[in-house]
């Protein structure tokens, strides 16, 4: 078994699991997903990375985007500023996550009143 996106305008509508025989007989766009894939690689069961065959860039769900020209899912933007990456078809914030091990989340409207700052220490 086999996990399937049905497409309908560039957006997935669903997410089943099904023989592709069975997808096969079913009305639309229909495009397999794989639940082992993220930014464009390929996990194992333990969680690591294993070398295997990245299937379009991003594991797909309600609401994502199929784009066809770079056969790939990809979340909706999570926020005005962000920016796709290309390669792993992952949304990036204008800014690096800091790195000294303190919990953030991204506030657009502290970006656009200060294109310098966006990340707001969760406390």
């Amino acid at each position: 078994m086999s996990h399937f996106a049905k497409i309908e305008n560039n957006l997935v509508t669903t997410v089943i699991v099904a023989e592709q025989n069975f997808v096969d007989t079913q009305e639309g766009t229909w495009v397999q997903t794989s639940y082992n894939t993220s930014g464009g690689v390929h996990y194992g069961q333990d969680g690591n990375p294993d070398g295997g065959v990245a299937l379009r860039k991003n594991y797909a769900g309600v609401g994502y985007t199929y784009d066809s020209v770079k056969d790939a899912f990809y979340t909706p933007k999570p926020h005005n500023s962000w920016a796709l990456d290309n390669t792993t078809c992952s949304w990036e914030a204008p800014i690096a996550y800091p790195d000294d091990d303190k919990a953030y989340t991204w506030d657009e409207g502290v970006y656009q009143a200060n294109n310098s700052l966006g990340w707001v220490e969760i406390e």
